[in-house]
């Protein structure tokens, strides 16, 4: 029988998440830019939770309060080509990519100024200017895609990276098994990140498997895996850069658990009672919007006075969204057949 063998991974050493040295420097600049994009993704969705409650946002929505860091840090180790794909829990990996607030409010309204014309609403919003390939539904329906895309770069010999974001819940899915087969198979550039919130809906991850270490799962297939704090953008920043350094240079997909927490509902019809106060207050302690302001004043990247400043602009960037999408106008009649088919005038489209 031939020798089994695991993988011993360098990926992230916990132990020295603050020193080890990346490819993509993490500065005074990094941190002004963390704390101003997790701004403003916190405020748009507050925001956003209180325009639903008004009515003014109809259908399904899930916020990302709380989550924050587990984009920004991506984004930082990114460059320019790389693409997201994540679930319906999306606004903010549209914002952090560069979609302008004033589309994915107008998204969300369902008016015809959205990124995806209001046909996606907050769920299934899209920009192929901006590498954003989704906002979908369909639990771990992203995660082949996400192998898609990848596929794609590695066909056309760019040296371009997707990033397929999927919650604890779509871990159960058999998609997954299939998709890190073949992602291992082929060495797609592809990096897969479980956003661990500790909740599926409503259902913890203790109640839905035995092991709840879900990293562990890429070890099935001998793909480098690991956990992440999920809170901390240095942490994210570190696990991002050194799994898109491997796959840039042709070595395959990387499996990433960022253990993070939603400080909401699984959506805005979630009461979240199956939690507790304390828990709840327990993560509100390492709010990742929290930490990087404080970071920011103590190391003296910056003063109140810059901190006041952001606060003010972020502020006027959410409430133009709003007005942009309350003044936007609603689609036409003649838009419903249109975007469904790449042909146009598809034969079996009918009137």
């Amino acid at each position: 029988m031939p020798k089994i063998t695991i993988k011993k991974l360098d990926l992230l050493s916990q132990k020295n998440k603050y020193h080890k040295m990346s490819a993509v420097e993490i500065n005074k600049d990094t941190w002004l830019k963390w704390f101003e994009s997790m701004l403003l993704m916190r405020k748009f969705e507050e925001k956003t939770g209180q325009l639903y409650g008004q009515q003014k946002i109809r259908g399904f929505c899930h916020l990302y309060i709380g989550q924050e860091a587990v984009v920004a840090g991506a984004i930082s180790a990114m460059q320019k080509g790389d693409s997201m794909i994540t679930t319906y829990r999306d606004h903010a990996h549209a914002l952090a990519l560069g979609v302008s607030a004033d589309s994915i409010m107008a998204e969300m309204y369902g008016k015809a100024t959205g990124c995806s014309k209001g046909k996606g609403g907050s769920m299934h919003m899209f920009s192929k200017e901006h590498n954003f390939y989704g906002g979908h539904a369909i639990v771990g329906g992203q995660i082949p895609l996400g192998a898609g895309v990848a596929f794609a770069e590695k066909y056309k010999g760019t040296d371009n990276v997707n990033i397929c974001y999927m919650g604890d819940g779509a871990v159960r899915q058999g998609a997954l098994n299939e998709t890190f087969n073949m992602a291992m198979l082929w060495k797609l550039p592809v990096i897969f990140v479980c956003e661990n919130n500790g909740y599926a809906m409503g259902t913890s991850v203790q109640r839905t498997t035995n092991m709840t270490d879900i990293y562990k799962i890429g070890l099935g297939f001998d793909m480098p895996c690991a956990p992440v704090d999920g809170m901390d953008p240095v942490a994210v920043h570190n696990a991002m850069d050194e799994a898109i350094q491997r796959a840039r240079k042709g070595e395959g997909p990387t499996f990433l658990e960022m253990r993070t927490y939603r400080y909401r509902g699984h959506s805005m019809s979630d009461p979240a009672k199956y939690r507790t106060k304390e828990e709840l207050e327990d993560y509100k302690a390492k709010d990742p919007v929290e930490h990087a302001r404080e970071t920011i004043l103590k190391e003296k990247y910056a003063d109140e006075a810059w901190i006041e400043e952001v606060e003010t602009k972020v502020k006027a960037i959410v409430d133009q969204a709003v007005k942009f999408a309350e003044e936007s106008p609603w689609p036409d009649a003649s838009e419903l057949y249109k975007d469904v088919y790449k042909t146009e005038n598809y034969p079996y489209v009918m009137d």
